[in-house]
């Protein structure tokens, strides 16, 4: 069982990194105007904050501090699926790479949501 929650810590920092990567290059393709460059840089640095607390949780002393940085990548998902959102309907940007982002968003945020019942013993 150990080995298992290993591979799935793992497997979720890699899907976190190619997610940090995919709303990298989200963000080069879209206009350059200055409400889109304010959303754009909040957006980039909330959605890397998920795949970044991940990393972190692997170096936490116990396991309230891991339960924490899963808790605070769960809150950066919230916040990506805000920006996502104010793109999509402020913007009027409707594309298939935004539709996937803000699909991967909910999975990522369900994950996280689900480990942290886990982590605290309520699943």
């Amino acid at each position: 069982m150990e080995n298992q929650n290993a591979k799935a810590k793992t497997e979720l920092s890699h899907r976190t990194y190619r997610y940090s990567i995919r709303v990298i290059e989200f963000l080069d393709s879209l206009p350059q105007d200055v409400v889109t460059g304010v959303i754009a840089r909040q957006l980039l640095r909330s959605a890397t904050s998920v795949g970044a607390n991940l990393v972190e949780a692997k170096g936490a002393g116990s396991k309230r501090d891991f339960t924490n940085y899963f808790t605070i990548a769960l809150k950066s998902a919230n916040e990506t699926l805000y920006w996502l959102g104010l793109l999509r309907d402020g913007k009027k940007i409707d594309n298939d790479e935004l539709r996937s982002l803000l699909s991967e968003t909910k999975e990522l945020a369900n994950i996280l949501g689900s480990s942290i019942l886990t982590l605290k013993g309520k699943r």
